[in-house]
């Protein structure tokens, strides 16, 4: 895990991710201080659930209207989560993925922007899916874990 708490806290490193071991990950965000948000994509198929379960796990202000827009609105927003840094964990996205549709193509991308965003801002904000099989076409966090 050494270098992870203050790859975390880097806003250069900012990005979309997989991570094959959720726990090194949680210590490290812990280690940093970093405002931790853990979104369960488990049995998600549709949109609909996912901006839902995105918009709770995130406490996303009453204004959130429910679609794509207001998805990358909000997570270019995030004050009312006054951080310095943020994570966000996406756990059991396989149902998400193989649903009709592409809705999961659709969340990467606005992920991918939103920590573009960021970035130009001096925030860290990592996007990190538990990914133990290495399926996602994604980048590893952990350095030392890469395929």
């Amino acid at each position: 895990m050494s270098g992870l708490p203050e790859r975390l806290q880097d806003a250069s490193q900012s990005g979309a991710y997989r991570a094959s071991r959720e726990d090194e990950l949680l210590a490290a965000a812990k280690d940093a201080s970093i405002d931790l948000a853990r979104v369960s994509l488990a049995e998600v198929r549709d949109k609909a659930t996912l901006l839902a379960r995105i918009a709770a796990a995130l406490n996303f202000p009453a204004w959130f209207g429910g679609n794509w827009d207001a998805l990358e609105d909000c997570l270019t927003d995030l004050s009312w989560r006054e951080a310095r840094a943020h994570l966000l964990l996406f756990e059991g996205y396989e149902p998400l993925r193989a649903a009709p549709g592409d809705d999961f193509g659709v969340l990467l991308d606005i992920l991918g922007s939103s920590a573009e965003f960021w970035t130009e801002r001096g925030m860290p904000f990592f996007a990190v899916f538990v990914d133990p099989g290495r399926q996602l076409a994604l980048p590893e966090l952990f350095a030392g874990n890469r395929p």
